[in-house]
């Protein structure tokens, strides 16, 4: 029998959905102007780290918010997906404001909302909201199979057919370049992923894990 959940647990849970969706939105109304600019290439579209992981954020954040409207447990992996997505909004939001600011051909609105506004959201909903559990640190790595596969499909595309999402990933930039931005992006995933794994062990301003359900 599915437990019923408190106020605030539905807010929060009924918010989790909104954003979700309002991001999918979002992503649909870029890709629309991309398809009246005749740049409709989804591969292209969803090659960029930033939208690919917007969306996977989206999916989840929905996914969250829906179990616990339902009254259904959240589970474990879908908290360290959660956890994943976090880290890697982080490094979305550091590299963009730091390496390309002002780059791609979104409108600016758009490049504020998924640079600044949505990693920002995600973090503090997993910061101060308590209903995740403390992740286990020897699970640490699983932030790095997705960027690691996300990074080997963009450089294979760079070396067949010539397209890369970032400059600072083109092929002929030279393999000390390319090297290093690498060992860079890894690094920056791994310590993001400590600061998400960090803040799994604060306990939060807004619910517990256990909580939200009423007798």
């Amino acid at each position: 029998m599915n437990a019923r959940r408190s106020p605030t647990a539905l807010a929060v849970a009924g918010a989790r959905v909104a954003a979700g969706v309002a991001v999918v939105v979002v992503l649909l109304l870029t890709y629309a102007g991309r398809v009246a600019a005749r740049d409709a290439n989804p591969f292209d579209f969803f090659g960029y780290f930033t939208n690919q992981t917007s969306l996977l954020t989206s999916l989840v954040l929905i996914a969250v918010g829906t179990l616990t409207l339902a009254g259904r447990p959240v589970p474990h992996w879908l908290t360290v997906a959660r956890g994943v997505v976090t880290g890697c909004l982080i490094v979305v939001a550091v590299v963009y404001n730091t390496l390309v600011p002002g780059t791609g051909s979104a409108p600016p609105w758009v490049s504020v909302v998924l640079h600044v506004v949505v990693p920002l959201l995600v973090l503090l909903d997993w910061t101060l909201v308590g209903d995740r559990p403390a992740l286990a640190w020897r699970r640490l790595w699983l932030v790095l199979p997705y960027p690691v596969a996300w990074l080997v499909v963009t450089l294979i595309r760079g070396r067949t057919d010539g397209w890369v999402p970032y400059g600072f990933l083109l092929p002929d930039r030279g393999p000390g370049s390319l090297a290093a931005h690498v060992v860079g992006l890894f690094a920056a995933m791994l310590g993001a992923g400590a600061v998400v794994w960090a803040a799994s062990r604060f306990r939060g301003l807004m619910l517990r894990r256990g909580d939200g359900r009423t007798p």
